[in-house]
């Protein structure tokens, strides 16, 4: 087990070979490195034979066994892609004590350990990225990557305008306030006079966000469903159909849903135009003017 260094206390590896143990479990496909700081601090992590609590421990993957709930973990060296349309009634979860079915389900023929990027509710359907890339999950869930999330929602009524811009203005929810950066108003041909549909575009993932954001201005949620992370849609993918995603949709990923009415705008500084004279006296200005006054009142003192 490799000993921790204060001079490398910020940094995941170095050039000897460690790395950090919440990396190394991520990077090995067990969960995203934020998960595998719980699992390090539940204590179901061996590291040759001897449990370890401590999160910014390094290991060497070459010569230390490591072990998760007593099962050996090996480092991955490809990694692997993958978007599920995840149906409703799922748990986004590998494993649940009670036996409800969860996303492992439509992961057992894989050759490759995955996991989720983030998560969806229970009663939620739509678009989950899976990987074994644990550098690439925690990108996409850092708050401050500012990564878009689009939902289409069935609404119990018909919110109006002034409803919708509360939610572009920010309403307060259990976790913090949130706000809608996109929202609008759909045609469907399910739609009634009894429910709407709205598209909604945010940038934050907290727990039952829309749900909590639609009953702050009084309806239901009936149905949500996400239909794409950044630009990459969950287009025609069937429910429970899971596919690899290659390079150039995980560049989409980091692109903003966004119309491009609502994208922010290059500022662009407006010239500023020449004073008139006599208007605005600068620093040589002053200069100039300040010698006038002198030679002017030498003039006057000398008549």
């Amino acid at each position: 087990m490799a000993d921790k260094s204060n001079k490398t206390a910020d940094k995941t590896s170095d050039n000897s070979g460690t790395v950090r143990l919440n990396k190394f479990l991520a990077d090995s496909g067990i969960c995203s490195r934020r998960a595998a700081d719980g699992i390090i601090a539940d204590g179901r992590v061996l590291v040759n034979g001897k449990k370890v609590f401590e999160l910014g421990i390094k290991v060497n993957p070459k010569e230390d066994r490591i072990t998760v709930d007593r099962k050996p973990i090996k480092q991955v060296t490809d990694k692997v892609y993958l978007m599920l349309h995840k149906p409703k009634g799922i748990l986004t979860t590998m494993e649940d004590e009670l036996g409800r079915p969860t996303v492992a389900q439509y992961l057992e023929t894989l050759p490759h350990r995955v996991f989720p990027v983030g998560r969806l509710d229970w009663d939620s359907e739509g678009l989950l990225l899976f990987t074994n890339d644990g550098e690439f999950a925690n990108k996409v869930m850092q708050p401050k990557n500012d990564i878009t999330k689009t939902y289409l929602v069935k609404v119990d009524g018909q919110p109006d305008d002034k409803h919708l811009n509360r939610l572009r203005m920010g309403v307060s929810i259990p976790g913090g306030r949130v706000r809608a950066i996109h929202i609008e108003k759909i045609s469907r041909k399910e739609g009634s006079k009894q429910y709407n549909w709205i598209k909604i575009v945010i940038n934050e993932g907290k727990n039952r966000q829309i749900r909590y954001m639609f009953e702050k201005i009084g309806y239901d949620v009936l149905k949500l469903q996400r239909i794409a992370i950044g630009q990459l849609k969950l287009g025609n993918l069937d429910r429970g159909e899971l596919t690899y995603i290659d390079e150039t949709d995980l560049k989409k990923v980091f692109l903003k849903d966004l119309p491009a009415d609502t994208k922010p705008k290059t500022h662009v500084k407006p010239k500023t135009a020449k004073p008139a004279p006599g208007k605005h006296v600068g620093k040589r200005s002053f200069k100039a003017s300040h010698k006038q006054n002198r030679d002017f009142n030498k003039l006057f003192r000398e008549e």
